[in-house]
């Protein structure tokens, strides 16, 4: 068997084509370029000298880095998939005889944009773009968090114990390599009764356009109301603010009330103390405006592979969840575009 030639390649990516390769939508309809002045900070600080191989372009580990976070995969997965599937090399500009991105190669770029912080400087330039094409915040903001699981510790209660009270449990710090690979950031939570480990997604979602504007990440743990104020969008035009019940409370009403918000919070009843039929009745009308937000959760978790991530520490599951919000935000935007009268994404390679 010969050696695939230009025609061979350019007929399979027909191909592609023909069967609507989405990737192409995807590498075509967003401005790539824009995130080039910060995805080009990680080469700065980290080459030293203009001797030896150069690095891999920056935006193009960037957009590999989506198309992970997309699909959710790990970073030898995603070597796999980049040697193995057509669509991404495509997607990536890469040709065959071009250097792929390795595993290595993926988690030191993910680890540089981690250590310089630059993850939220991404996800605010392509908010800016977003308002540029006007999708601005609008009709109010809906705040929610949702649990992003790790891999589960397998610790003493003991252990448990020292780590929740901020020590190294005992014999850890004589044993390095199993200390890289315990994960004390994460918290232990429940949720209908169900046991969650690992951190937690805090977002603002306008209203209008359904698009991530505002997040943190906190472990597990962390009520929900605790992080109201930090991911409130005051560049928002509407000034409501809905919540599921566990943001309410009289301090946060007045709060909300003080610094010019009008809270659409859930009531909530008490024991002995039941809601009103008014109140039921106010609920059931918010919750048709505050279930919008339980559409970019389900999409992260149906479309992009689920919401588990493989990483230890706050500071990389800061980063991995960054760009699960940011890649949400690019795929909306995808749709919202489409859905605009007259108008037709790219398709051309």
């Amino acid at each position: 068997m010969g050696q695939p030639g230009f025609f061979d390649v350019e007929e399979r990516y027909g191909a592609l084509d023909a069967m609507g390769d989405p990737l192409v939508v995807l590498k075509n309809s967003v401005p790539w370029e824009e995130f080039r002045p910060i995805c080009a900070k990680v080469h700065e600080k980290e080459r030293k000298s203009p001797a030896g191989r150069k690095p891999l372009d920056p935006v193009m580990m960037f957009q590999a880095l989506v198309l992970q976070s997309l699909y959710n995969l790990s970073d030898q997965q995603m070597e796999y998939q980049i040697k193995d599937r057509m669509s991404f090399m495509r997607f990536l500009r890469l040709n065959l005889e071009d250097s792929v991105p390795d595993a290595t190669t993926l988690w030191s770029y993910r680890q540089a944009l981690t250590e310089q912080e630059l993850l939220e400087g991404l996800f605010e330039r392509f908010n800016g773009y977003l308002s540029a094409r006007g999708y601005q915040a609008k009709a109010g903001q809906i705040i929610d968090a949702s649990i992003v699981p790790v891999p589960r510790q397998r610790n003493t209660r003991e252990e448990n114990a020292a780590i929740k009270g901020g020590e190294l449990p005992e014999g850890w710090e004589d044993n390095p390599a199993r200390r890289r690979q315990k994960d004390t950031d994460a918290r232990w939570t429940k949720k209908h009764g169900k046991s969650y480990f690992g951190y937690k997604n805090h977002i603002n979602v306008d209203s209008k356009h359904k698009l991530i504007r505002t997040f943190t990440v906190t472990d597990a743990a962390t009520h929900d109301s605790q992080l109201l104020a930090e991911v409130l969008d005051a560049a928002n035009t509407g000034t409501s603010v809905w919540a599921d019940s566990a943001y309410r409370s009289e301090e946060t009403e007045q709060w909300l009330g003080e610094v010019g918000f009008k809270s659409q919070i859930h009531y909530k009843g008490q024991r002995g103390k039941p809601l009103s039929a008014h109140k039921k009745r106010l609920n059931r009308l918010r919750s048709t405006i505050r279930a919008r937000v339980e559409h970019v959760f389900g999409f992260q978790h149906n479309s992009m592979g689920g919401k588990l991530i493989h990483t230890i520490g706050l500071a990389r599951a800061k980063t991995k969840i960054a760009l699960m919000n940011l890649t949400y935000n690019i795929m909306r935007y995808l749709q919202l575009e489409r859905r605009k009268p007259g108008n037709r994404l790219a398709h051309a390679t």
